[in-house]
C-alpha cells in the first residue's frame, strides 16, 4: 500500500463520520422504521408489540453505547475532542437518561401491559420520542460537519 493511500485511509477511519452515519442509521431504521411499522401487523398483538420493542430498544442501547465508545476514541485519540466535544457529550446525556431512565421506565410499563393493566398516563414516551430525534439531528450535524472537515484537510 502506497503512503499516500495508507494516510488517506487513516485518516476516513479517524474521521467520526462513518461511526456517527452508522449509528444514524441504526437508530433511524429502529425508531423511525421498525418501531412504527411493528404496530401496523395485523396479526401482532400490542402486548407482543410491546415486548419485542422492549428487547429490541435494550439491544439498540447496547450498540449504541459501542458507537459512543468508538466515537469517543477516534475523537480524542485524533485530536479532534475541542471540535466536537459538545456534540459527543450531548450524545452521551441522550444514551444515559435513556438507559439509566426512560428504557427502564418503558419496560415495567410494557410488563404492566402485557399482565393486562393498563398503565396511568407518562411522559416517558414523549420524552424518548424527543431524545431519539435530538439525537438524530445530532448524528447528522455531526458526520457531515466531519466530513467537511474531512475534505478540508485532504485538500
Amino acid at each position: 500500500m502506497t503512503t499516500d493511500v495508507r494516510s488517506k485511509l487513516l485518516s476516513v477511519i479517524g474521521n467520526p463520520a462513518w461511526v456517527a452515519f452508522t449509528w444514524l442509521g441504526m437508530t433511524a431504521g429502529i425508531s423511525l422504521l421498525a418501531t412504527p411499522l411493528r404496530f401496523t401487523a395485523e396479526t401482532m398483538t400490542r402486548p407482543v408489540a410491546l415486548d419485542v420493542g422492549r428487547v429490541v430498544f435494550a439491544a439498540l442501547n447496547k450498540a449504541e453505547l459501542l458507537a459512543l465508545v468508538i466515537m469517543l476514541i477516534i475523537v480524542r485519540t485524533t485530536g479532534q475532542a475541542r471540535n466536537y466535544w459538545m456534540p459527543v457529550f450531548a450524545l452521551a446525556l441522550i444514551l444515559i437518561a435513556q438507559g439509566a431512565w426512560l428504557i427502564p421506565e418503558l419496560g415495567a410499563r410494557t410488563d404492566l401491559v402485557i399482565a393486562g393493566i393498563e398503565p396511568e398516563p407518562s411522559i416517558a414516551h414523549g420524552v424518548y420520542s424527543t431524545l431519539e430525534l435530538l439525537k438524530l439531528l445530532l448524528l447528522g450535524w455531526l458526520g457531515f460537519r466531519s466530513l467537511g472537515d474531512l475534505s478540508e484537510a485532504t485538500r
